[in-house]
């Protein structure tokens, strides 16, 4: 086994993420983030920044703004959670991986203080990526908020932008039960003189943000009143139209980078190859049409749904999973009755049994078979459709992630 896959193998056994095994892992406050900026000597202070949260879309919107940014010339750092397939996915530099290298040696160097301070999982990652950034002299940074916004680890950053893309419900057993709440967690990255932008207006969301940002001193934007151009993107979702105005909207509200429009209409052309972004209405095949894509919330699968059946008129089938802290009655009341269903459920521990999930669904008429992974989910519904057929892989993050892992290493 190599250093680096030792080092994950501690990582991943001591410190169990949230993502992974559910909510023991969130925490309350942020003072063991802040010890370790302190232990780090505070490289968050060390580069600028562009903060980018909500409940959908944030992760499209972080890489379309760092491709635009590296279109225009600049040392690009990205920090996105979670990775599909290798932990390295999480810290970029102008769309690179950082080397196995920092991560073995970032651990080892810093394990006493990971375990003296007890951090979580993503607690550790942030000040990884973070000092990651300080060392190589980034221009810029686009960070991801994890989840929520106010005690997120990375709302240690005073950035040049804090956006946040939209609102649903989701992460209810940790940022509250209606969308007025989980707004107000979201709102919690809005900073006094720092743009605010909200990509979407929403009736119950809308008054929080408003609250929110005056309570602070920050400006806010509603990003849906501004008349922005619309260019061609490699991300296709039609729910990326939104993403894309909200990137634009971002680049447009800091002065500090400028991008110019050409820069901006070729960073977004290559999104994926400038930035390494998968799993975001990824097609890999035509004949079948086979997409991936990771929307795993009501707010997400109506887009994507909405999408997959217009994609043509062959014969669908769904590979579908999800784990257990979701919605999924509400997930599965979106799908369609006429489809063929593959259940299987992702490889961690928070996953929904595959026959809980059978069970779920077929209360709502959905009709399928189990499989004992998603790659043998995926195998079956390639070996029954048709080359006009369609498939669909989703229902999680983790899904996707099974199914872009090569088999021998899932």
């Amino acid at each position: 086994m190599s250093r680096y896959a030792e080092t994950l193998d501690w990582l991943f056994a001591q410190l169990p993420v949230f993502q992974r095994t559910g909510g023991q892992n969130y925490k309350i406050d942020l003072a063991k983030t802040w010890a370790f900026m302190e232990a780090l000597g505070h490289p968050e202070r060390s580069f600028k920044s562009i903060h980018i949260g909500g409940t959908n879309g944030k992760g499209s919107t972080s890489h379309m703004v760092a491709s635009c940014l590296q279109e225009a010339g600049y040392r690009v750092g990205l920090y996105t959670s979670p990775h599909l397939v290798d932990y390295r996915e999480r810290i970029r530099l102008n769309g690179q991986p950082c080397p196995e290298d920092f991560v073995v040696d970032f651990v080892e160097r810093w394990k006493p203080t990971l375990q003296a301070l007890e951090l979580s999982f993503f607690e550790m990652s942030v000040g990884m990526a973070f000092v990651y950034f300080r060392d190589l002299a980034v221009d810029v940074a686009v960070v991801e908020v994890g989840m929520g916004g106010r005690l997120d680890s990375t709302n240690v950053l005073l950035p040049l932008v804090a956006a946040v893309t939209n609102i649903d419900l989701d992460h209810q057993a940790f940022l509250g039960t209606t969308r007025a709440a989980i707004a107000a967690e979201k709102a919690g990255i809005f900073k006094a003189d720092v743009p605010a932008l909200v990509g979407e207006r929403h009736p119950e969301t809308e008054g929080v943000f408003t609250a929110a940002a005056r309570a602070v001193g920050a400006p806010l934007t509603f990003v849906e009143d501004l008349q922005l151009p619309h260019t061609p993107c490699d991300l296709q979702g039609s729910y990326q139209r939104k993403n894309q105005a909200l990137a634009r909207a971002i680049l447009g509200a800091q002065s500090d980078f400028p991008v110019s429009e050409v820069d901006i209409a070729r960073g977004l052309l290559h999104v994926a190859a400038q930035t390494g972004l998968q799993g975001r209405w990824q097609v890999v095949s035509e004949a079948p049409f086979t997409v991936l894509d990771t929307a795993h919330n009501v707010h997400g699968l109506t887009e994507t749904m909405a999408q997959f059946r217009a994609q043509g008129s062959g014969a669908m089938h769904i590979v579908f999973g999800m784990v257990g802290d979701k919605d999924a009655a509400g997930a599965l009341a979106l799908l369609p009755t006429d489809a063929t269903y593959y259940f299987c459920a992702p490889s961690i521990p928070r996953a929904l049994a595959a026959e809980q999930l059978h069970s779920l669904a077929a209360a709502e008429g959905l009709m399928g078979d189990l499989y004992p992974s998603v790659h043998a989910a995926w195998e079956a519904a390639k070996a029954a459709a048709g080359k006009g057929d369609r498939i669909y892989v989703g229902g999680s993050t983790f899904v996707v992630a099974d199914a872009l892992t090569p088999k021998s290493a899932s």
